[in-house]
């Protein structure tokens, strides 16, 4: 029998909207959490973005499966106190409100402290909850921008976004890794400890290799499309069928095995342009084509079994369609069919990436906006007449 899942009896409640927050949570639920997401009487934004999924946002159905739903009117005094209930049987309350919103709301992180020992409070904010910026708003891409990522993505001609939502996941996953230090210390010491997390500190710390880069040696990497800025031969290059093969040298016994093995020069290795990885950077145009004529006369099946036998990293540069073809994906039954709202028609969507022994992650469907608001309230003592008060008075629906 599969074992239980390791956050089973764990209560979530959060009041969370867009990716940050929805994505720690999402992952709390994978496990095992019971999540309440609490949403306002039209719902999550995030729920809006598109309609690509049989009607729902890809963003939504990525970001909020197992979960329960209850939208709340947190402006109304009913609808505030409804929303204090459940956090008085909570063990963890994640919010990534507007600036100063929660602490207007009563519920900042030491206002809850104060009612709620032994619950764990996350806030996932834009630039922290002090200093200089604390009252700014910030999304995505503007994260992406003030961290200099920008910068170090794209050509020499154009700054260009990463294609996902970089900065969000990066707040999600430390918001996630938070909370799961902050429940293993409660367990083990009793303490309830709060957990802060800005979307520009945790996507702070993924630029810090090219930080260190530019502080230390005085100017920042360049922008090179897909190729690597500090490392090389590492990009792209075009076989004779018109497809895109990345290969990726990291030492100085990869090179000498492409340069023999591959180009078929084996006196390239010690060529003093390209002896030592700062060389071949420094001089990575001349490399570059060396490497470019070689592959411009191999087909890139070709080209990618030649390189598998001098065992140099490679692979093909995939579109999305293929990417949800991937073996890798497939053939390791990492698609699991979940239910999304509106439709008897099963959406795919990949497993957890952390598999734990024994264990068999929760893949429940996608709430509709409120779908579970009569459920909770029941729960909480309410009765018909009383919720049909609350839907009628735009308390909840």
């Amino acid at each position: 029998m599969p074992h239980p899942l390791p956050l089973a009896g764990i209560t979530v409640v959060s009041l969370e909207q867009a990716v940050a927050a929805p994505f720690a949570t999402r992952q709390l639920a994978d496990l095992g959490a019971r999540v309440i997401k609490v949403e306002r009487p039209g719902g999550d934004f995030a729920r809006r973005y598109d309609t690509t999924v049989h009607g729902q946002a890809s963003y939504f159905v990525w970001l909020n499966r197992s979960k329960e739903s209850l939208t709340l009117d947190l402006k109304s005094e009913r609808g505030r106190e409804i929303l204090e209930e459940l956090l008085t049987g909570a063990d963890v309350f994640v919010q990534n409100l507007a600036p100063g919103a929660a602490d207007r709301l009563g519920l900042g992180q030491e206002a809850l402290r104060a009612r709620h020992p032994s619950l764990i409070p996350c806030t996932v904010s834009g630039y922290g909850t002090d200093g200089p910026w604390a009252d700014r708003k910030a999304y995505d891409l503007l994260v992406q921008c003030q961290t200099g990522l920008l910068q170090l993505t794209g050509t020499p001609e154009e700054a260009v976004r990463a294609g996902i939502s970089v900065a969000d996941i990066a707040g999600g996953m430390y918001a996630y890794s938070g909370i799961l230090s902050a429940l293993f210390t409660r367990a083990t010491t009793g303490r309830a400890t709060t957990v802060e997390v800005s979307l520009f500190d945790a996507l702070a710390e993924w630029v810090s290799q090219p930080a260190y880069y530019t502080r230390y040696g005085g100017t920042q990497p360049p922008r090179v499309g897909a190729r690597h800025a500090t490392v090389a031969p590492y990009g792209p290059f075009t076989a004779a069928d018109g497809k895109d093969v990345l290969l990726s040298v990291q030492n100085e016994r990869e090179w000498a095995s492409l340069c023999a093995e591959f180009l078929g020069r084996p006196e390239l290795a010690d060529d003093p342009r390209f002896a030592t990885g700062a060389d071949r950077v420094a001089h990575r145009d001349e490399l570059d084509a060396i490497i470019s004529a070689r592959c411009a006369g191999l087909g890139s099946d070709e080209m990618m079994t030649l390189l598998d036998r001098a065992n140099i990293a490679n692979a093909g540069v995939n579109s999305v369609h293929e990417f949800l073809d991937h073996p890798v994906l497939t053939e390791r039954g990492r698609w699991q069919d979940i239910q999304v709202p509106g439709t008897d028609a099963p959406v795919q969507a990949l497993l957890p990436p952390a598999a734990l022994g024994g264990v068999t992650p929760r893949m429940d469907p996608v709430p509709a906006a409120g779908e579970h608001t009569e459920a909770i309230l029941r729960e909480l003592g309410r009765d018909p007449d009383e919720i049909a008060r609350l839907r009628a008075e735009g308390v909840c629906r």
